[in-house]
């Protein structure tokens, strides 16, 4: 039986085990399975492997994207230059490999969601592991941007300074922290969306609920909107290539 998983706390929101369910068994992989592994730190890793000889790769979430980097013994160069692991390959030999299919989805995303568009500005909410392929993305597009962030060490703004007018004048907002993920579905990023307009681009990294608060208040200004339903998808295959050496 050839293992995949997921690791990460929490883990409630994860749509990941249904989605490699339903991969295996549409393409007639009866000797794979993917779980869940939620861990109370990322100390708890090695045992995880230890115990579990025939995991071949994981997928990394919030919080530990950042965390797992020293426990792995090679990072891809797109990986390091991310500062973020959302992907570990485990090799024959048992080394461990890191790997960012997170940007892969974020461009994807940011294709459909902006088209032939070029944003003079955005806003990233957050400076988690997502944050920084975010960040990645956004700098390949030349795309200028702010961070907003809970630790004002952290970003150029945090929630209770950010001015009305920057979100006026940032045509591109991304929120790439957990806030209105299942299930606290009620809650958002704390911004003046008075400032949204028709003529502004909202993306979500949440993908559960399909609409967030987030993306709703965007849609009520009129906003264009896209959820994180795609870059979900797409980094979860970039990842199956990358376990079978699809690299």
């Amino acid at each position: 039986m050839r293992r995949y998983g997921l690791i990460g706390r929490p883990l409630v929101h994860s749509a990941s085990a249904r989605y490699f369910a339903e991969k295996f068994r549409r393409e007639g992989l009866g000797d794979c399975s993917y779980a869940l592994y939620e861990l109370s730190c990322i100390g708890e890793l090695p045992a995880l492997l230890a115990a579990t000889p025939e995991l071949c790769g994981l997928n990394v979430t919030i919080p530990y994207k950042r965390a797992v980097i020293p426990c792995l013994d090679r990072v891809a160069p797109e990986a390091a230059a991310i500062g973020a692991v959302n992907c570990i390959r485990r090799t024959d030999d048992g080394l461990l490999e890191g790997y960012n299919t997170d940007i892969v989805g974020l461009r994807v995303s940011l294709d459909r969601l902006l088209g032939d568009v070029q944003p003079s500005g955005a806003l990233i909410l957050g400076t988690g592991g997502a944050s920084q392929a975010v960040q990645y993305a956004l700098a390949e597009r030349e795309i200028p941007f702010d961070l907003v962030s809970r630790d004002p060490a952290k970003g150029n703004y945090t929630y209770d300074n950010l001015p009305f007018g920057t979100v006026a004048e940032s045509r591109l907002i991304v929120n790439a922290s957990p806030v209105g993920t299942y299930p606290a579905v009620d809650a958002a990023p704390r911004i003046p969306y008075a400032a949204l307009t028709p003529d502004h681009f909202l993306l979500d990294l949440v993908y559960n609920p399909p609409l967030t608060q987030f993306l709703d208040y965007g849609r009520q200004r009129g906003a264009r909107i896209l959820n994180g339903e795609t870059m979900f998808r797409e980094q979860a295959e970039a990842s199956w290539r990358i376990w079978n050496g699809n690299l």
